[in-house]
């Protein structure tokens, strides 16, 4: 399976369960984890969803042969696609619980969405993070909203130009993930914080993403997310989109580079 959903009682475990791929994500999945935070959210019993990922790495983003093809289809056909992943992202960032992300590995491309979504995002301090979309000719355009409220948009300017890679105490300075721990301490990290949601009251929780967005106005409206899947359809579709991901596949270097 590619992601596995349990209750444990009081928290629901969504995992990204594709390790021999890295945990890259295709519009499969995407509908997956869109079903999984809805069921969860929905369960009565359930008070904390925490995501992780099974294997070595979070998740490397998106799947690249996925992406090629739907570089191959029309605009409207991007732009729905697109927006099945911007639908993800806001069924973590509005779940009717609060959310964990838990990481390990790497964590590139669109991976940076679903943990700046996440309520609370705990690293293991070998972790490495990447907005990695330039070097194909795209950008981190549904998930930028998320990225650029964690991070800011001054940082988000760099890393979005540059697609550096960020290790983990680095990204706990720009704020895509709140605690930076020694792997060995990832999971008891991850406990002694759902322990601290439990002793919130549930309803003062899930008003408290609202509260935030009104006081900080980050809230992502439905113009944010047209603008956004209509970039990345674009985008995509385009030369350098096309070039960009055909030569990542390809294992060459891309036309923008001089060599």
């Amino acid at each position: 399976m590619s992601i596995t959903s349990t209750n444990t009682g009081l928290v629901t475990h969504i995992t990204l369960n594709r390790p021999d791929k890295r945990n890259a994500f295709d519009d499969t999945i995407i509908e997956a984890l869109i079903e999984a935070f809805q069921r969860a959210g929905d369960e009565e019993s359930t008070r904390v969803i925490l995501l992780d990922a099974a294997g070595k790495h979070f998740s490397a983003g998106a799947d690249l042969n996925w992406m090629r093809a739907m570089g191959e289809l029309d605009a409207d056909q991007n732009r729905a696609d697109a927006r099945r992943l911007a639908a993800l992202m806001s069924a973590i960032d509005g779940a009717a619980k609060p959310v964990i992300a838990r990481v390990q590995g790497a964590a590139f491309g669109g991976a940076l969405g679903l943990i700046c979504a996440a309520d609370i995002a705990v690293a293991a301090d070998d972790a490495r993070f990447c907005l990695s979309e330039v070097k194909l000719g795209i950008l981190p355009a549904v998930i930028a909203p998320y990225v650029v409220r964690a991070m800011g948009p001054r940082q988000a300017r760099r890393y979005f130009m540059t697609a550096e890679v960020i290790d983990a105490p680095r990204a706990g300075q720009l704020g895509l993930v709140h605690e930076v721990v020694p792997a060995v301490d990832l999971d008891t990290t991850v406990e002694r914080l759902i322990a601290a949601l439990l002793n919130g009251a549930p309803g003062a929780q899930q008003r408290a993403r609202e509260l935030v967005h009104r006081a900080d106005g980050s809230a992502v409206d439905p113009a944010v997310v047209d603008y956004t899947a209509d970039l990345i359809a674009e985008l995509r579709t385009g030369a350098e989109g096309q070039e960009g991901l055909s030569a990542f596949l390809e294992k060459r270097a891309p036309n923008w580079i001089d060599e």
